[in-house]
């Protein structure tokens, strides 16, 4: 639930003060790496937290655990309720993005990755190799992160944009892992 705080505090603070400090100069710093080699990566990273990855992903996921399939119903709710609650929140927030008058907070593709990114360290614990299971939890805690990195590198969002989508998603991710456990002794009966 700390995911959860940590939005709640940065929407807060968005809401205070518009564009935080620290937003300009770490926005600045990323854009000074963005080299043109730099921003053909991101371009692909960028993907990630889009939809046409993330739904292909979603079904791999649910194809390749049995954890996963025997909840579907709740997985794909996550998966469907992120864009939901990152389009309230942008309406409710109504910041708008460095480069654009739209409204940017949160990342919608942050909060999509972040709350795949919680659903596979979820799932994972299925795994049973130790070492497979930390290497899929840090590659999705990696790509989320990315997919931040990204969407401030293509001028799309401030990084608390996309720190409060990551946020976001990995905090309905811990709310459907709360569901998840609470309703596996049920399943033995």
């Amino acid at each position: 639930m700390a995911a959860g705080g940590a939005f709640v505090m940065l929407a807060l603070a968005v809401v205070l003060i518009k564009t935080l400090p620290l937003d300009a100069e770490l926005r600045a710093i990323l854009l000074g790496w963005a080299s043109p080699p730099v921003l053909r990566v991101m371009k692909v990273i960028n993907y990630a937290g889009d939809w046409r990855v993330l739904l292909p992903g979603t079904l791999l996921l649910l194809g390749l655990s049995t954890r996963a399939r025997a909840q579907w119903w709740l997985w794909s709710a996550l998966m469907v309720s992120a864009p939901l609650a990152e389009t309230a929140f942008k309406q409710l927030i109504a910041r708008a993005r460095p480069e654009d008058p739209s409204f940017g907070f949160p990342s919608g593709h942050a909060t999509a990755a972040g709350a795949f990114c919680g659903a596979v360290l979820y799932l994972a614990e299925g795994i049973p190799n130790r070492g497979l299971r930390l290497a899929v939890r840090v590659a999705a805690f990696l790509a989320a992160l990315l997919v931040g990195v990204a969407r401030v590198m293509l001028r799309a969002h401030w990084p608390s944009d996309t720190v409060a989508g990551v946020a976001l998603g990995l905090a309905l991710a811990a709310v459907a892992a709360l569901v998840a456990s609470a309703q596996a002794p049920l399943r033995g009966r």
